[in-house]
């Protein structure tokens, strides 16, 4: 999703809220003052001065308020100059092993350490070249890392619970930048690998109690165009492996990444010697691959 962010005073703010007055919309995020939806951009004018433009007609609808926008996506190129909290999750796809969610936050400074390091979105690096770097990563840039193992993501996910598979991801991303925010840490822009929408987001996050005002921008394939997000990923590739491998060893299935087919022959073996017990230390329960797995047994 394009993004162009202003900081306003408050004459500027009023001026704004008096010409998007009959284009106002709901908004539940308790630090948006005013949200409108404009020339199919949505604008929202937070507490703190800060406005907001995201949608598919932004230099348009900044035109007409009498901005100047250049909406494209941020690439590297164009944010080297920008200090980026960047996160992403590992563990969404995969019936085994749990949820790890990483925000980093990378300088200007930082690019040169990362280019020769040659990180990249986790998904075009081995797992044998994850695991050489992620340390080197934790230990040099500042991030904070979240794993939901699998025993209590299926406590708080699914039918009857707190949270769905799209709410979950929310909440950890919330958090894990709320915690870096909380060590002082002030980006230029925060930047969230897409995985629904800005809207689907705001109506999820709005739960949560550690809430922060700097505005975000989910974006898709944001690994590939933010160092910062690409940092994250690999961490939260390593957390996943590592729990992954720990979850292989106490349950003694040497357990697949993914959802496939072998995934639903491994937790018939489970379901087999340890009842689905086994399956709700291991594996995401709501997935398909349980059902299948039963399916196998009969």
């Amino acid at each position: 999703m394009n993004t162009f962010v202003l900081q306003l005073d408050e004459k500027a703010v009023q001026d704004m809220i008096h010409k998007l007055g009959s284009y106002r919309v709901q908004n539940s995020n308790a630090y948006v003052r005013f949200a409108a939806k404009f020339k199919e951009t949505t604008i929202l004018i937070y507490t703190s001065g800060k406005v907001v433009f995201q949608g598919k007609n932004i230099s348009e609808a900044a035109h007409t308020l009498g901005f100047q926008a250049e909406p494209a996506h941020q690439d590297e190129q164009s944010s080297k100059n920008l200090s980026l909290i960047g996160s992403d999750e590992v563990g969404n796809g995969s019936y085994f092993g749990g949820l790890a969610v990483v925000a980093s936050f990378v300088r200007p400074s930082d690019y040169p350490f990362l280019k020769g390091l040659g990180v990249d979105d986790s998904k075009n690096l081995t797992d044998s070249k994850i695991r050489q770097i992620a340390p080197l990563l934790e230990e040099k840039i500042p991030h904070k890392a979240l794993l939901l193992t699998p025993q209590k993501y299926n406590q708080v996910v699914g039918p009857k619970h707190r949270h769905n598979a799209v709410s979950v991801k929310v909440a950890m991303h919330n958090q894990a930048i709320f915690l870096l925010l909380q060590e002082g840490i002030t980006p230029d822009k925060i930047v969230i690998d897409a995985f629904t929408s800005f809207n689907n987001y705001q109506k999820y996050v709005k739960h949560e109690v550690n809430r922060f005002s700097n505005p975000i921008s989910l974006e898709e394939k944001a690994e590939g165009k933010y160092l910062a997000v690409a940092v994250s990923s690999i961490i939260a590739r390593k957390l996943f492996l590592d729990n992954l491998a720990a979850l292989s060893q106490e349950i003694g299935f040497n357990l697949p990444s993914g959802a496939s087919s072998q995934s639903d022959k491994t937790a018939s073996q489970i379901l087999k010697a340890y009842g689905e017990d086994g399956l709700r230390r291991t594996a995401k329960l709501h997935f398909k691959n349980t059902e299948k797995a039963y399916q196998l047994l009969k």
